[in-house]
C-alpha cells in the first residue's frame, strides 16, 4: 500500500527519478527515462504493480523509530531505523553522468545488531509485463521484451510468489550493498560500479552544484532544496525540465483529476527561467532556453503546451485501467490529451523565457530571435481567439483573461527586445500599437466593475488565481487601484484555509468540463504572497510565505497541491512548479528585481558572462569524463532533441 505523498522523497540522476518512501520502499520508477514506463509502479497501484523495499524485518511494528534526511545540499538520501536490538541506515542514491541507470541503496549497520528484509518485484510496462527471472551468485537478472534489469548484491536471495527476497543481519559497522540497473535486454549488464567512489561522486557533484547559489538569506535551505529539485527534474541531455517525475497523483484523494505530469511544459518556461537565472545557474538556464526553441521550432499555429522531456510532440493520452490509483483514485492516465489543446498564454511565456534568456546571454540568440518573430506574427490574427486557458479546461473555450494579458507579455518582450537590441529585424511600430489594442482590449472587458476584480473570461463573475499575473508579468503597476481590488478579491473568494484556488469550482460544470473538487494549487498562493508584497503588505507576504514553506515534507519537497481539509499534500510529487514559485517569491522578498539575471550577479560585461559559461561547461566535461572512467561511455544511452 502506497505511503501519504508526503511520505516521500526523490533521488534521480537527471533522466529519471525514483520515488522512496520512509518506510524504505521505492514505489515508482520509469526506466530509462522520465517518461518511459515504470517497473515500479505501487505508488499508483498495489504490491503486485512492482516496488523494492529494504527494511527491517517484521515490518512496521519492528521499528521504533525511523528519520531521514537528504545529505547536506545533495539527492543522496539516508533512512535510519531504530529496532529494539539495533540502528540500521539505508543509503539511496543514483549516481549522475553514466552510461545506464544504477540505483544504489546502501545498507549499513550503526549499532547493535539488525534483521533486515529485501523484497523485490519488478513489474515492467507499468506494471503489466511478470520478466524471466534467473539468478548466479552475486545477480539476478529479470528480463520481459527490451527491458532488463539486474540485480548486484551480496546475500543470499530466493524467489517467492513472483518476488525477490532475501534475508539478511546487519551488525555495527557492516555495509551491505546493492545495485539495481537498467539495460536493453538484448545486452549483457554493467559490470558493478565501487559503491564508495559512486557514492561519494554523487554527493560532491549535488553539494558542488548547490555551492553556485547566490542566495543567502533567511530561506535559504528551502530555496536550495527547490532549485536542486528542479535540477533533478532536469534531462541533462536536452535541458528540458519535466513537471513532475509521476503520474496521476490525485488533485483529490479518490477524484478523477488524475493527470501525467512527466513532460515538460511551456507555462513553466519563464518562470524557470527567472529562478534558475536568480539562482546562477545560467548553463542550466541557458539549455531550458535551447530545448524551448528546439521544442517548439515550425508552425507557430501547431504549438503544443506542453512536450516530451526531448521535445517529443505526441503525448496520446491512455488509460492503465489495471491500475486503480493512488488511494484508490482512478483512472491512471499515460500520456496528456492537452498537449493538444489551444492556449494562448504560452505565446507569452514563450517570449517572455526568451527574452529573459537574451538578457542572460547577453544579446538574443539568432534561431530563438527568429522563432520570436514568427509567433508575432501568428499572433497578429490569434489573440482575438477564444483558447483553453492556462488551467488545460477541458470544457468550451473563451476568452479568458489570463490568456489576453500573456498575449500582451509576448508583444511588450519583442518591443522591449527590439528597444534593447534596435538592429534586430521587426516591426517596433506595429508590434507597439499592437501591444496597446490588447491592453485596452483586457480592461475594456477583463475588469467587472460589480465584482471589483479582473475576472477568470471576459464577461465572467467568477474569479481565478491566474489574474494574480498582472502585476508579476508587469501588465499593470502593483499600486494601480485595480490591481489591489484584485489581489483583496483574490483574498476573499478564492482562500481556503489561507491558501488559494486555482478558481472558483462552483461553475466547474460549464467552465472546466470536470466533476470533483481539487486542492489549493501552491503555485497560485506563492503568486498571492508575490502580489501582497508588490502591494505593500509584506508582513502579510511574509507569513504567508512561512506558511507555504512549512507545508512541505521533512526533507522540503512539495507535491502541486495540498488539500486543506485532508490535512495533506495532493497531486504529483515533488512538482516543478511550486518550487520554481517558492523561488522566485524568496528572491522577491529579498528585494530581487523580476529581470535580475546571473549576469547581474556576475558583472555586467560581456566577458564575465563568456567566462561564467566556459567555466561551467569545463566542470561538466570534468564531471562526465570522471564518469566515464567509472562506467564508460556518459550519457550514451540517451534520447536527445
Amino acid at each position: 500500500m502506497a505511503l501519504r505523498i508526503e511520505d516521500y522523497a526523490i533521488i534521480g540522476d537527471m533522466h529519471t527519478a525514483a520515488v522512496v518512501g520512509a518506510d524504505g520502499s521505492i514505489d515508482w520508477l520509469c526506466l530509462p527515462d522520465f517518461d518511459s514506463p515504470s517497473c515500479f509502479a505501487r505508488l499508483v497501484g498495489t504490491d503486485a504493480h512492482g516496488y523494492w523495499k529494504i527494511a527491517p524485518a517484521g515490518g512496521a511494528s519492528a521499528v521504533l523509530s525511523s528519520r531521514r534526511r537528504y545529505r547536506e545540499d545533495s539527492l543522496v538520501l539516508e533512512t535510519e531505523f531504530e529496532t529494539a536490538t539495533g540502528t540500521v541506515r539505508v543509503t539511496d542514491f543514483m549516481p549522475v553522468g553514466l552510461s545506464h541507470p544504477h540505483v544504489m541503496r546502501i545498507v549499513e549497520g550503526l549499532a547493535g545488531s539488525v534483521e533486515m528484509a529485501l523484497e523485490l518485484t519488478v513489474r515492467f510496462d507499468y506494471g503489466d509485463a511478470v520478466p524471466w527471472t534467473t539468478s548466479s551468485p552475486g545477480l539476478v537478472r529479470m528480463t520481459a521484451g527490451p527491458d532488463a534489469v539486474a540485480l548486484w548484491h551480496r546475500v543470499h536471495p530466493e524467489g517467492r510468489d513472483l518476488t525477490t527476497v532475501a534475508d539478511f543481519t546487519v551488525a555495527t559497522g557492516q555495509r551491505f550493498p546493492f545495485t539495481l540497473v537498467w539495460h536493453p535486454s538484448n545486452e549483457g549488464p554493467p559490470a558493478p560500479l565501487d559503491t564508495h567512489y559512486a557514492l561519494e561522486h554523487t554527493d560532491v557533484f549535488w553539494r558542488e552544484w548547490a555551492g553556485r547559489c547566490t542566495y543567502d538569506g533567511r530561506w535559504r535551505d528551502a530555496v536550495v532544496r527547490s532549485l536542486l529539485t528542479l535540477k533533478a527534474l532536469t534531462v541533462e541531455t536536452t535541458g528540458g525540465v519535466v513537471a513532475a517525475p509521476t503520474t496521476s497523483l490525485p488533485e483529490a484523494l479518490g477524484g478523477g483529476r488524475n493527470w501525467d505530469y512527466r513532460y515538460c511544459w511551456l507555462r513553466d518556461a519563464a518562470f524557470t527561467l527567472e529562478s534558475l537565472m536568480r539562482g546562477s545557474y545560467l548553463e542550466e538556464a541557458l539549455a531550458w532556453r535551447d530545448w524551448l526553441v528546439r521544442a517548439v521550432a515550425g508552425d507557430p499555429a501547431r504549438l503544443q503546451i506542453m512536450y516530451g522531456p526531448s521535445g517529443e510532440r505526441r503525448l496520446v493520452e491512455w488509460e492503465a485501467d489495471w491500475l486503480p490509483g493512488y488511494e484508490s483514485s482512478s483512472p491512471v492516465r499515460i500520456g496528456n490529451a492537452a498537449s493538444g489543446q489551444f492556449q494562448l498564454d504560452v505565446y507569452g511565456e514563450v517570449m517572455s523565457a526568451l527574452h529573459a534568456a537574451a538578457h542572460a546571454d547577453g544579446a538574443p540568440n539568432e534561431a530563438a530571435w527568429a522563432l520570436q518573430m514568427k509567433l508575432i506574427e501568428f499572433l497578429a490574427t490569434a489573440w482575438t481567439e477564444p483558447d483553453d486557458g492556462i488551467w488545460e479546461v477541458r470544457g468550451p473555450r473563451r476568452h479568458f483573461t489570463h490568456s489576453k494579458v500573456m498575449a500582451w507579455v509576448a508583444l511588450d518582450r519583442a518591443v522591449c527586445t527590439l528597444e534593447q537590441w534596435p538592429d534586430l529585424e521587426g516591426d517596433l511600430k506595429g508590434w507597439r500599437a499592437m501591444r496597446a489594442r490588447i491592453h485596452d482590449d483586457v480592461c475594456a472587458h477583463g475588469f467587472n466593475e460589480a465584482v471589483g476584480a479582473f475576472t477568470q473570461y471576459y464577461g465572467a463573475d467568477t474569479l481565478d488565481a491566474s489574474v494574480l499575473m498582472i502585476p508579476l508579468v508587469g501588465f499593470l503597476p502593483a499600486d494601480d487601484p485595480r490591481v489591489v481590488r484584485t489581489v483583496e478579491a483574490v483574498e476573499r473568494r478564492l482562500l481556503v484555509d489561507g491558501l488559494v484556488l486555482r478558481y472558483e469550482t462552483s461553475d466547474a460544470g460549464p467552465v472546466d468540463g470536470l466533476s470533483g473538487r481539487e486542492g489549493a494549487f501552491l503555485a497560485c498562493s506563492f503568486w498571492l504572497v508575490d502580489c501582497l508584497h508588490l502591494i505593500g503588505r509584506t508582513a502579510d507576504a511574509e507569513a504567508m510565505f512561512e506558511r507555504l514553506v512549512g507545508l512541505s515534507n521533512e526533507l522540503g519537497l512539495l507535491a502541486e497541491e495540498y488539500d486543506p481539509f485532508a490535512g495533506r499534500l495532493v497531486g504529483n510529487f515533488p512538482q516543478a512548479f511550486s518550487h520554481v514559485s517558492l523561488v522566485n517569491s524568496a528572491f522577491r522578498l529579498a528585494g530581487a528585481d523580476p529581470l535580475t539575471t546571473v549576469a547581474a550577479a556576475l558583472g555586467a560585461t560581456p566577458a564575465l558572462r563568456r567566462a561564467a559559461r566556459a567555466q561551467s561547461r569545463r566542470a561538466s566535461r570534468s564531471r562526465r569524463s570522471a564518469a566515464r572512467g567509472s562506467s564508460g561511455p556518459a550519457n550514451k544511452r540517451r534520447k536527445s532533441a
